[in-house]
């Protein structure tokens, strides 16, 4: 499965303190990335002509015709867009290549932001007309957070009427002056000069000789032997130098930038001979976030890219295949993983065998024998694997995790309920395997409402998620907004009483309690406290009394919601020596609550989020305005990207429905929004008034 070594001796000490030359050669020619970055930057074109010319594939397909090897799913081929990330592998010059195509928009971040754990580097692909967008900085930032060398592509460079330096400055601006371009844009776009290891040539901007010696200046910074020459000597042969230049990308202090042209091929060749030549193999990027244990005990651990170490790999995506069943894409951190060999699923007891190992060419899959530490290859019908699972071949590995990415809440939700009677189980299985596949999509039984909810990052997140359960697995579904989920509480304290006292001939019923409620703070929950003294409410019946003090809880008393952050205490009551029952004392302590709730001024809380939204500068006016008239309250704006603002505030759930929709008005269909749940608190005394009219007609029906 491996490629055979580069024979490139200059490769640097391992970031694991391995020298290279213990080093596989087979691991030492492998490269893994990621493509990230903005939706319509041209990821997805530019790996089709980094497949053509590495002669992977005969002839480019483009995204408009849909036969491209990386969007191959037919929702993605239909609406021109990737919706999945998707893996595939090339050689060239000796080394092969893992490539990670992902999705740009923000609704499918769910799909981009795994695969940065299982690359070495994360290349940010740019649309060199829209530039700089938000999820050019989130995936910048993650890649930062998790470690990984970063390499910016200014893509789409021949296009016209482009500010290309302009670009350059903002880049550097946002993300560091470490961000320096390995090569220039030549001829009006129509080809590329290297900047490394040429220091001549006529660029459309800047200079190629001062690009050459920033680019040496900046490297030679991590290495005092190399600063001191290049101080003598007054440059340094580049091609002494890529064991500071992959130091300087393990530590963040060079991010190279590089332009190209998916379209007409300009600086395709440069970028390939880039990949092979400067981004680094498996031991010389940072080791990834292992841990060993849980909680605050864990302790890090390092993964050796080591092929006669045990097994540790990294399941980064799951796919419900319908010919192969579940499929787990995974990394291999450590070791070699075989065909035929047993593994562990984490903490599980009971290792599976191996029964087919696939690499991945979009939608082919080419079945091999084993992977190597830094390949990307997949597993199937294994029906226990799942999204961050940790495989590996010794039990003593069972407790091995990666440190948890930070994925968006999805807040934006849809009731769904199947158009035939009878298939929502059926509905609830394919449901389940969908959200397996994409961590940024939530299910929920909703027991309050009793309606299936499905949750997901924005309305074309659930539009498409609805289009594969009606394409692929011929759904037809009823949607409606979730119900809210509010809550009751009391404002007050009082007391209640019930006697329950049923006769039918033979053996009554009997039971009688006294109780008292008293409101708790927000957030406290519910106290229950046996206060009976004289053995008035014998033991034995204790707990039916709050079995029935329980039910009212869930059930709710004056508009149907669920009570909450209350004391209820019995403190009296009357038992009969023949006639008292459990079931009796069920029902009394139920209505006795009852009875005191409806006295003790009842309020209904409704939830109330955190809210963020990202939207153009120019919006932000109305914006706020349009919150502070849905009864909510900005706390705060930034700017991190020129042009966009942040605003931060907070605002009550019900009025956030269809939300997308309308700040889709407000912002030209740039702003985006998350919310995450702060607390409860009570709804205006009008709303009250509306959900208990509302709870009465239903209980009337």
């Amino acid at each position: 499965m491996s490629p055979s070594p580069n024979g490139d001796a200059s490769r640097a000490p391992s970031s694991t303190g391995a020298p290279q030359s213990l080093l596989s050669p087979a691991v030492a020619a492998l490269r893994s990335l990621a493509l990230v970055g903005p939706a319509a930057a041209g990821k997805t074109s530019l790996l089709e002509a980094l497949l053509l010319q590495a002669g992977a594939i005969t002839q480019a397909g483009t995204v408009e015709r849909g036969n491209t090897v990386s969007d191959f799913d037919p929702l993605e081929r239909r609406l021109q867009h990737s919706l999945h990330s998707s893996v595939v592998h090339l050689e060239h010059g000796g080394v092969r290549i893992h490539a990670i195509d992902t999705p740009g928009a923000a609704d499918f971040i769910g799909q981009s932001l795994p695969a940065l754990e299982a690359v070495d580097t994360a290349v940010l692909v740019l649309n060199a007309q829209s530039g700089l967008e938000p999820m050019a900085s989130k995936m910048m930032e993650t890649a930062a957070q998790r470690g990984l060398c970063r390499l910016i592509v200014i893509n789409k460079i021949d296009l016209a009427e482009l500010d290309l330096p302009g670009l350059l400055a903002q880049i550097r601006a946002v993300f560091g002056r470490e961000c320096l371009p390995l090569n220039l844009p030549a001829e009006g776009g129509r080809r590329v000069l290297d900047c490394f290891y040429n220091i001549i040539g006529q660029a459309d901007f800047s200079s190629v000789g001062l690009a050459h010696q920033a680019l040496v200046e900046q490297v030679v910074e991590v290495d005092a032997a190399f600063v001191d020459r290049y101080l003598s000597e007054g440059d340094v042969d580049p091609r002494e130098l890529h064991a500071p230049l992959e130091q300087a990308l393990r530590e963040g202090h060079l991010i190279p930038v590089c332009f190209t042209s998916a379209r007409s091929g300009a600086g395709v060749a440069e970028l390939l001979d880039v990949i092979e030549r400067l981004l680094p193999n498996p031991a010389e990027g940072n080791p990834p976030l292992f841990l060993r244990g849980e909680g605050p005990e864990a302790l890090p651990l390092q993964a050796l890219p080591e092929p006669s170490a045990h097994v540790l790999a990294h399941v980064f995506k799951i796919i419900s295949d319908p010919y192969l069943g579940k499929m787990g894409v995974m990394r291999v951190h450590q070791g070699t993983l075989r065909r035929h060999s047993q593994l562990f699923i984490g903490s599980a007891r009971k290792p599976f065998r191996v029964g087919h190992l696939f690499l991945l060419q979009g939608g082919r899959h080419v079945e091999v024998e084993q992977a190597l530490p830094g390949e990307l290859c997949a597993i199937a019908k294994v029906e226990d694997l799942h999204y961050d699972a940790v495989l590996h071949d010794a039990p003593e590995d069972a407790h091995i995790h990666l440190r948890p990415l930070d994925f968006p809440v999805p807040v934006h939700g849809l009731a769904i309920r199947p158009v035939r009677h009878g298939d929502e189980q059926k509905l609830w299985e394919q449901l389940s395997r969908l959200v397996e596949e994409d961590p940024c999509l939530r299910l929920d039984q909703a027991g309050q409402t009793l309606e299936t909810v499905i949750y997901g990052l924005g309305e074309l997140h659930l539009r498409l998620l609805l289009e594969r359960l009606r394409e692929s697995y011929k759904f037809e579904l009823h949607t409606q907004p979730p119900r809210v989920a509010y809550r009751e509480t009391i404002s007050a304290a009082a007391e209640g009483h019930y006697r329950h006292k049923k006769q039918s001939g033979g053996a009554g019923q009997f039971g009688e309690v006294y109780l008292r409620v008293e409101p708790l703070a927000r957030g406290a929950g519910f106290e229950f406290v046996d206060a009976v003294k004289g053995g008035t409410i014998p033991g034995q019946f204790m707990p039916a009394v709050e079995k029935g003090v329980r039910s009212a809880l869930e059930t709710g008393v004056v508009a149907g919601y669920p009570l909450v952050d209350l004391r209820v205490t019995v403190f009296d009551g009357k038992h009969h020596s023949v006639d008292s029952k459990e079931v009796a004392f069920v029902t009394a302590g139920r209505r006795a609550l009852i009875a005191a709730v409806q006295e003790a001024r009842p309020l209904v809380l409704e939830p109330v989020v955190h809210l963020e939204v990202q939207a153009p500068e120019a919006a932000i006016g109305d914006i706020t305005g349009d919150l502070a008239a849905r009864r909510g309250q900005v706390n705060g704006t930034d700017s991190p990207l020129p042009g966009r603002s942040i605003v931060r505030g907070l605002a009550p759930l019900a009025e956030l429905s269809q939300y997308q929709s309308r700040l889709n008005a407000l912002s030209s269909g740039q702003g985006r929004y998350s919310v995450q749940l702060s607390h409860y608190e009570a709804v205006p005394s009008h709303t009250q008034s509306q959900l208990i009219a509302a709870y009465q007609a239903q209980e009337e029906d």
